[in-house]
């Protein structure tokens, strides 16, 4: 385990992902943990007969957190890996380089596991039926527009989630995977777990094509200021 690492962190959480050896654990876990710190000093710095201001700062950083978690799945993740998806053949989508690498499919397939365990399940109540070993066990029986229905639903269904979740709900317990972590914990391991597998697929969609996807674009000194936010 990192050093100085409790358990529940994100750096934590990912010890047991196969393909995850030697990332950047550390970053990680301090994304995760900055949250909770903002939430913990808006606890502390407030003074007796401020609970109103309060409880409106939690409510105000809670909306913030899920409206970006939610960006970044709905606006940012899905439309990349579905234009990926989109360009390959059912073949390219579970090529695999050799036995110890992941093909697109199984990736696709581990996220959708992973998000849905993580929050349909752990922050919504959803009932956990994930059987994590058989995301990677699979070997290319799931068609691509199969595999793209299941991963739109899972960011859909993600999505409905977090939409619905009360600040109350970012800062109290959860038990998930065997950890335990915070809503806040568990939504910000969900989007470094998505970020990391999705720089991977579009890595081995480039592989197969050749070609820059045109997937980022920086903003220019003459953009809009809307186009300046992540």
């Amino acid at each position: 385990m990192l050093r100085g690492a409790r358990p529940g962190c994100t750096a934590a959480i990912h010890l047991n992902s196969p393909d995850l050896d030697g990332f950047a654990f550390a970053t990680r876990c301090g994304y995760a943990l900055a949250f909770e710190a903002m939430a913990r000093r808006l606890k502390t710095k407030t003074k007796k007969g401020q609970a109103g201001k309060r409880v409106a700062s939690g409510a105000k950083l809670a909306e913030l957190c899920v409206r970006q978690w939610r960006s970044r799945f709905e606006e940012r993740y899905l439309p990349r890996i579905v234009g990926c998806l989109e360009q390959l053949s059912d073949e390219e989508i579970w090529w695999r380089p050799n036995e110890a690498s992941n093909s697109i499919g199984n990736l696709v397939l581990h996220i959708c596991g992973n998000m849905r365990q993580w929050i349909i399940s752990g922050l919504g109540g959803a009932a956990d039926l994930r059987e994590r070993d058989k995301e990677f066990a699979e070997r290319g029986l799931v068609a691509r527009k199969a595999l793209l229905g299941r991963f739109q639903q899972t960011v859909s269904e993600a999505g409905f989630v977090m939409a619905r979740l009360e600040p109350a709900a970012l800062t109290r317990p959860y038990r998930i995977q065997g950890y335990d972590v915070t809503g806040y914990e568990a939504a910000a391991h969900v989007i470094e777990h998505v970020a990391y597998h999705a720089g991977q697929i579009i890595y081995i969609t480039k592989l197969k094509r050749a070609k820059d996807l045109g997937f980022t674009r920086l903003p220019s000194t003459a953009s809009k200021a809307d186009e300046r936010k992540l």
